[in-house]
């Protein structure tokens, strides 16, 4: 990758042996020990009405990013969580730390005088046709270090989720993931990935190349056809991918098949759940939100049935409002999709 200029000088990688060592199989801690995320989230541009960009008058405000749509889909189910990040000393870094904390996250966030908060900008250019721009290179949350990891927050919490997003951003962004790893490996967290592949950040080679040993340190990855095949060879049936990816290290691999449900290996055994049908408004975050479920339902040590019933849920669930995380439910609402009832008294 580049050399970033705006980044402090750090190893390439931790200290300590990559990929650690896993302490323990794993296993389900109690719920409140909750989750600890660590990514950038971003100011969020959308347009408020169908067209070019160039000619919608008017768009609303907001945040997003993938590791707090995943913090706040899992505070939403009760789950503690964490996140952390950098934001720039900005208005757009405080409507971020602002909406985290509105959402009950433990927000660990680092303001950074040095450089500004991403931006996110949606165009709806069809009713069906949704179009991302990301303006991030150079961003606050680009500059995310090692030194930024707080190792007594996840020494107190169960699990660390962590995606493909960040190492892509830059060199010490990609260190501070690895070196979180690390940490949680060194006291025993369960670690989840989700490769979250991203084209506009970098190739597939350099993605492949770049993510291979976080896969392989991981306990639970989660990955859409495409995404695993920069890992394992090419495969129509998404159980042999899943099956692939355990293979690497992992002992529960989920294939995110979008509107075809999922499919998933998980301790050896195969499953497969198909999707909850809803009228799609805006599906950014989605897979986000089926990430959450599942790892709620894996803190409450549920069988892997379970934990892909909620995932698929919680997934349509994002898909049914405009934002990436606006609509996501709270345990007790989980049986509101399929429901015949108009009115919930």
């Amino acid at each position: 990758m580049a050399t970033w200029p705006h980044c402090a000088s750090v190893p390439s990688r931790p200290s300590s042996p990559w990929p650690p060592q896993r302490r323990r199989p794993v296993v389900a801690e109690l719920i409140r020990s909750g989750v600890v995320t660590v990514g950038e989230t971003m100011a969020l541009l959308a347009a408020e009405r169908t067209g070019p960009l160039s000619h919608v008058p008017s768009m609303s405000v907001g945040v997003g990013g993938a590791e707090s749509n995943v913090a706040i889909a899992l505070r939403r189910l009760g789950v503690p969580a964490t996140w952390i990040g950098r934001v720039g000393e900005d208005s757009f870094g405080k409507l971020v730390l602002r909406e985290l904390r509105a959402e009950g996250l433990d927000v660990r966030g680092i303001v950074d005088p040095a450089a500004p908060t991403g931006l996110m900008v949606k165009e709806r250019r069809t009713a069906r046709s949704l179009g991302v721009w990301y303006y991030r290179a150079g961003s606050a949350g680009s500059r995310l270090r090692p030194e930024d990891i707080p190792e007594g927050v996840l020494a107190h919490a169960a699990l660390l989720h962590v995606t493909g997003i960040t190492p892509a951003l830059s060199d010490s962004a990609a260190d501070a993931v690895r070196h979180a790893i690390g940490l949680a490996r060194r006291h025993g967290l369960t670690v989840s990935f989700d490769v979250n592949y991203r084209s506009k950040l970098w190739s597939r080679e350099a993605a492949g190349k770049g993510l291979l040993d976080i896969v392989r340190a991981c306990d639970v990855v989660f990955a859409g056809p495409e995404e695993a095949s920069l890992f394992v060879p090419e495969e129509e049936n998404p159980h042999t991918l899943a099956s692939a990816l355990c293979d690497l290290g992992p002992s529960q691999a989920v294939i995110k098949l979008g509107a075809q449900g999922c499919a998933a290996v998980i301790d050896g055994e195969q499953y497969s759940r198909p999707a909850v049908k809803v009228d799609v408004v805006d599906s950014v975050g989605a897979g986000d939100a089926f990430v959450a479920g599942y790892l709620a339902e894996l803190l409450a040590d549920a069988p892997p049935t379970v934990r892909l019933d909620t995932a698929v849920t919680t997934g349509g669930f994002a898909c049914t409002v405009p934002g990436d995380w606006e609509g996501l439910p709270t345990r007790a609402e989980l049986g509101i999709l399929g429901s015949a009832e108009d009115v919930i008294r």
